[in-house]
């Protein structure tokens, strides 16, 4: 049975210390390290090379979405689930934008923890109530990509690309699950934002909800 290798960064110890006891309970996932600010953490990331970095956006030195910005900007592997007491519409946005690829409330961190875990583990993208819910009213508002008209109606294949994407799937991912390149998963990519106008993965998830490519519950 594979371990997902888990980095903890916040820069109070207590917080660690209970999602290190709450982690450690499951017999698949390990804590590999533990950061106790930004500039850490994307240090720790480079040289232990999680699965997974559970990252507070509030940290000395440098902040959590800085810090989310580097490793994304690196290359670095690891799915970053953003754990934060901040619940803002823009500031939401701005670590989906950032490369997050899920976003858990602190207030909701007992519950959802686990199944936040367990979604970035198997490449999906996890997003606490309160995110869905802003999410979804924007949707709802129309405040979303459109529904794409005869113009810039996708292919098959470019359906696919944008699903794989909106789960949190990177282009390497995407190009093994359907057999073709890297460079030919970027070229769907840019097409597939130039159609449809978008220009950023929060978009492209409302994208795919909107077209009935991702439930929204997910």
């Amino acid at each position: 049975m594979n371990q997902t290798r888990i980095l903890i960064a916040d820069d109070h110890e207590l917080v660690r210390r209970g999602i290190r006891q709450t982690i450690e309970g499951h017999p698949t996932y390990e804590v590999v390290g533990e950061a106790v600010n930004g500039r850490e953490a994307v240090e720790l990331t480079a040289k232990l090379d999680p699965d997974l970095v559970i990252l507070d956006l509030s940290m000395p030195e440098m902040s959590g979405l800085e810090a989310l910005r580097e490793i994304v900007k690196r290359s670095l592997r690891a799915k970053v689930l953003v754990v934060s007491m901040h619940d803002s519409e823009a500031l939401i946005h701005e670590v989906l934008a950032s490369g997050a690829k899920g976003y858990l409330l602190k207030s909701d961190a007992a519950r959802d923890l686990l199944t936040a875990i367990e979604s970035l583990s198997e490449g999906r993208t996890f997003f606490t109530a309160k995110v869905s819910q802003t999410l979804l009213e924007n949707f709802l508002n129309g405040n979303t990509p459109k529904r794409p008209d005869e113009r810039s109606r996708l292919t098959a294949r470019e359906q696919e690309v944008v699903r794989l994407l909106a789960d949190g799937k990177t282009n390497k991912e995407v190009a093994g699950l359907l057999h073709i390149s890297v460079r030919t998963v970027e070229t769907h990519r840019s097409n597939i934002m130039e159609k449809l106008d978008i220009h950023s993965v929060t978009d492209l998830i409302l994208y795919a909800i909107r077209a009935g490519l991702k439930d929204p519950s997910e």
